[in-house]
């Protein structure tokens, strides 16, 4: 198994977690499924879409949960065999006051300590660049740290990957531009 790091980035009902579960049933071994958020009480539709993506998983698939504010970094480096997280966007709206600022670093350090270590990674994002324009502060605040977080894990990924209407771009990286 190739050791990597996969970013699966994609709008909202775009497939990119359908991709990504593909990518990662693709493996041949069990996996570390990754939840960076569960439903807040009263959410019957969040706690629905949860619903949904646990029924997809394998049954040999481990769900660790991330709780609100955990550092999901140094949660990944403890983490053996391959590891699919779902999402960056839920793990970075759980930080107070959407600030990811040191967690990147700490993630991208984590992301690069597996794949030094032989495990493969995927990581599921929104990709929020392409929407609406946020109307509110803390919409383009969100909006602006997720982008920010998504261009630095795209930085030290082996592939990104883009999903728009269920069909998937592979992102070629600016610096093999010749």
């Amino acid at each position: 198994m190739k050791a990597d790091i996969t970013l699966v980035l994609g709008g909202a009902r775009s497939g990119k977690s359908d991709v990504a579960e593909r990518l990662a049933g693709d493996l041949g071994q069990p996996i570390t499924y990754v939840a960076t958020g569960s439903a807040p009480d009263g959410d019957a539709d969040w706690a629905a879409r949860v619903q949904r993506h646990r029924e997809r998983r394998p049954p040999d698939w481990v769900t660790v949960e991330i709780g609100v504010g955990q550092g999901l970094g140094p949660a990944l480096e403890s983490l053996a065999g391959p590891v699919l997280v779902d999402s960056l966007g839920t793990w970075l709206a759980g930080m107070e006051d959407l600030g990811a600022g040191g967690e990147s670093g700490a993630l991208c350090d984590g992301l690069i300590a597996r794949r030094s270590a032989g495990r493969r990674t995927i990581l599921v994002s929104e990709e929020v660049g392409l929407g609406v324009h946020p109307s509110s502060e803390i919409g383009r605040m969100f909006r602006d740290e997720l982008g920010t977080l998504n261009r630095r894990v795209a930085e030290i990924a082996d592939s990104v990957l883009l999903v728009v209407a269920g069909r998937v771009l592979a992102l070629s990286d600016p610096a093999d531009r010749s």
